[in-house]
């Protein structure tokens, strides 16, 4: 009897776990599509009758093919991506460092043998929208196929026209390091099927011509979402935190949804707008790491009215918080600094920061050297910060005032101890980064 009893109650235990487990997996499956929070009903692209919110902008309408096709890659920001440090755009190579390995970005320049020159147009939209590769063998979602799959066949196809028009580069792909289970690349077939909805991009009717061309572009195109919000369980983006924020190769993509405390809601149309166009605004700091890569390559390369089109799309999007203090305002002109017990931060500023950033943290030459009022300042894990300070600028370095990486020169200790620093004094709360956390961050590399 008790014997039952028990077989009975651990049944019971397991039914209760697998009803709860299938629970969890339907609440990540069955979730809002990428503009569900909006008002209207999406319809097939053919039934909207009003110009397609696809393709090139109405600047370019009377543009030749490789002008067209050549716009539509930058919109889709490939290059980024599919370039190694130093190394041939996009000949691949780029390392992403995932909790459970590295993975390394494909060749896609036209060589026959190492790229995709032999690719067919409907292997290519395979690829893209479907994340199945030639041989068959299935993509992990670091390549944003799950976006993507709303780039109509024409943008898809315009893509494959550009870079076939490069010069080929002969580069090998490097393998993954992924370990086992996550080496088993048809398991992606299962994840695909859950999570990636192969559609294209349906427009809103209800919602403004301009409002639908910043969708495309935020949401197909410039697959936003793929950084800038959170991710589930089972890594796909989680639509009910709708970019309130995630991470991209170590750097915090931050809040961009419309809230006021930790996102944009306290933008200005006029700040959002520099700070796409030109990677930098007034009293928000300059665009860097990834982000710097995309207004370098791709955001700053736009027609101003499709930079219109992506921040009324911004606008749109509701209120999610997350968890990041108020920013601070700004440092007094003589600051107080008795109370931080940093004398290593302190001395390494000093020596190292003050002459362009200024004793005040307003910039000593320009605003865009100014460290109050940004975002990774008032970041308290400082992680973006410590990653400024290893590499440095990037590529806006043309545009903007230029900041070497100090990775080379400097311990892991003296970067942790000044990003502390640097917090602490100009921020709303101190980072405590330690040299363990900078040697992950040099890692990621």
């Amino acid at each position: 009897m008790r014997k039952r009893t028990v077989l009975l109650s651990l049944a019971g235990i397991l039914v209760v776990v697998g009803v709860a487990a299938l629970g969890v997996i339907g609440w990540m499956v069955f979730q809002p599509g990428p503009y569900g929070f909006a008002t209207g009903t999406p319809v097939a692209l053919a039934e909207d009758a009003r110009p397609s919110p696809t393709g090139v902008p109405a600047e370019l309408a009377g543009a030749d093919q490789p002008t067209r096709a050549a716009y539509i890659t930058r919109m889709a920001d490939c290059e980024a991506c599919h370039t190694a440090k130093g190394g041939q755009p996009f000949a691949g190579g780029r390392p992403f460092v995932l909790p459970f390995g590295t993975i390394y970005t494909p060749n896609i320049t036209p060589d026959p043998e190492t790229g995709i020159g032999k690719w067919t147009d409907a292997q290519f939209l395979d690829a893209v929208h479907r994340g199945i590769a030639p041989d068959g063998s299935r993509y992990y979602p670091a390549f944003p196929y799950p976006s993507y799959t709303m780039l109509t066949d024409a943008d898809a196809l315009a893509i494959k026209a550009y870079l076939f028009a490069l010069a080929p580069v002969k580069q090998p792909n490097r393998p993954n390091s992924f370990a086992f289970p996550f080496n088993q690349r048809w398991l992606m077939a299962i994840w695909a099927t859950l999570f990636n909805s192969d559609t294209r991009f349906e427009p809103v009717p209800e919602q403004s011509p301009e409002w639908n061309r910043g969708a495309y572009l935020v949401e197909a195109a410039g697959h936003c979402g793929e950084c800038h919000t959170p991710r589930n369980l089972m890594q796909a983006m989680d639509q009910r935190r709708k970019f309130a924020g995630g991470v991209a190769e170590g750097w915090n993509a931050y809040n961009i949804s419309s809230d006021g405390v930790s996102g944009i809601g306290d933008w200005s149309v006029e700040q959002l707008t520099a700070y796409l166009a030109a990677g930098h605004a007034t009293g928000r700091g300059v665009a860097s790491g990834p982000m710097g890569e995309a207004v370098a390559l791709s955001l700053s390369q736009l027609v101003p009215s499709d930079i219109q089109a992506i921040v009324t799309y911004l606008k749109s999007v509701p209120p999610v918080a997350s968890n990041l203090p108020r920013l601070a305002g700004p440092a007094p002109a003589t600051p107080q600094v008795a109370g931080l017990d940093n004398p290593l931060g302190q001395r390494m500023f000093e020596g190292n920061c003050a002459s362009c950033h200024a004793w005040s943290g307003a910039g000593a030459v320009r605003e865009q050297a100014g460290l109050t009022g940004v975002r990774a300042v008032n970041d308290p894990s400082g992680a973006n910060v410590a990653l400024m300070v290893l590499n440095g600028s990037g590529p806006l370095a043309a545009t903007h005032p230029y900041m070497p990486g100090f990775g080379r020169a400097y311990s892991d200790a003296e970067v942790a101890a000044v990003a502390n620093y640097v917090t602490a004094r100009f921020g709303s709360e101190a980072s405590t980064l330690t040299a363990a956390d900078i040697a992950r961050f040099r890692h990621l590399e």
